[in-house]
């Protein structure tokens, strides 16, 4: 059987830590390369993913000079090129030279606010640094808004992503930030325009967080954005339908609009089924769909399961379906297949009575109720 695929060894390993080590040792003067590689792989097993940062850090603090303008001169002095600026998207950079973040977190926050934000735009060029801005937001939120607002017009588009993605209200693994979630707006309305998708995939998430808190702003700011014409109405619109998907999945009606589907759209289900009808966990079933209509009509289609948790509370989890458009004498027939884990890592499947719901344009058209039975 195949080993089970480990994110963490294959981010830190022998490899990686040596090439770090290799970074180290040429670019910083009297630093112990072998040392460092030696004690890293020593403490590696045992530790999360989060944790082997943080040690690591911790065996590169040990060799670095106490006093931190120093320290962020030897960590700028080790640095790699920075990532390819001819790159439009997914080049995150890697793990390992998340250190100086760290480093300047623990060390330059208090005493060198300053000398540690300009650590920061340089190290966000080779590895997002966008976990490491944000106590700097809470501690010191006026001087750090400051410096995102020069970051926003930064030559390198990773420094001008971390101003959006930094200030994210629900950054995912990352700790909360204090500030009022509609104090970046200003940020997002200057990136919604940015000619990379890395940066405008960070602005459709920050407003999908943003659409959580207040949707009647986002679906104001998204108008406008539109009405101004900045961006390419092509890239716009996938940033719009990025930014919409939670709104999408609460069946908003203005969320909908926005994206050209009409909730009160009349719109008939001719056939809701799911095959085998009893599926087990473990099992995958194929729901079945048609919908017709009398006049052409564009559709947003999605299910929501009500599962049963281990606990006996209920809750739902969307399914996304297709976007099509419905001919008048040509039913729409949609098939998804579900699998119904039982491995799942978000959510744990118990046998019982389960609920899907078909929603068109954010409107539930029709229920069917089917059992789940136990894995074979």
């Amino acid at each position: 059987m195949a080993e089970k695929f480990s994110l963490k060894d294959h981010l830190f390993n022998g490899d990686t830590i040596r090439q770090l080590a290799g970074e180290y040792a040429s670019g910083i003067k009297g630093f112990d390369g072998d040392g460092f590689f030696g004690d890293v792989m020593g403490g590696l097993q045992g530790r999360e993913l989060l944790e082997r940062l943080e040690w690591i850090a911790d065996c590169a603090e040990r060799r670095l000079a106490k006093d931190f303008p120093k320290m962020a001169a030897q960590l700028e002095a080790a640095m790699p090129a920075p990532l390819d600026p001819t790159l439009r998207d997914d080049d995150f950079g890697q793990f390992i030279h998340a250190v100086p973040g760290i480093l300047a977190v623990r060390h330059g926050m208090e005493a060198h606010r300053n000398r540690a934000l300009d650590l920061l735009e340089a190290a966000t060029q080779r590895f997002s640094m966008e976990f490491y801005i944000r106590p700097f937001l809470n501690r010191w939120p006026d001087e750090t808004l400051a410096r995102l607002s020069d970051w926003a017009g930064h030559e390198n588009y990773h420094v001008r992503r971390l101003v959006s993605e930094g200030t994210r209200p629900r950054l995912p693994w990352a700790r909360n930030i204090e500030i009022e979630p509609r104090v970046p707006v200003p940020f997002l309305d200057r990136l919604h325009a940015d000619p990379t998708r890395y940066v405008t995939r960070s602005v459709a998430n920050h407003v999908n967080d943003l659409s959580r808190v207040d949707a009647d702003l986002v679906l104001r700011m998204l108008g406008e954005w539109r009405e101004a014409g900045r961006q390419d109405a092509r890239e716009l619109a996938w940033m719009t339908s990025h930014a919409l998907r939670t709104l999408i999945k609460q069946g908003h009606p203005g969320a909908m609009e926005m994206l050209g589907y009409d909730a009160g759209a009349t719109v008939s289900v001719d056939r809701l089924s799911i095959t085998p009808a009893r599926p087990k966990i473990g099992d995958k079933a194929v729901v079945e769909i048609a919908l017709s209509a009398e006049v052409e009509t564009p559709v947003l289609v999605d299910y929501a399961i009500r599962f049963t948790r281990p606990s006996g509370a209920e809750s739902e989890k969307v399914f996304k379906v297709k976007q099509g458009v419905i001919t008048p004498g040509t039913p729409l027939v949609l098939k998804k297949t579900q699998v119904f884990k039982g491995n799942a890592t978000t959510y744990a499947l118990v046998p019982g009575p389960h609920r899907l719901s078909l929603m068109v344009n954010g409107v539930v058209r029709a229920m069917l109720d089917f059992d789940l039975g136990p894995a074979a």
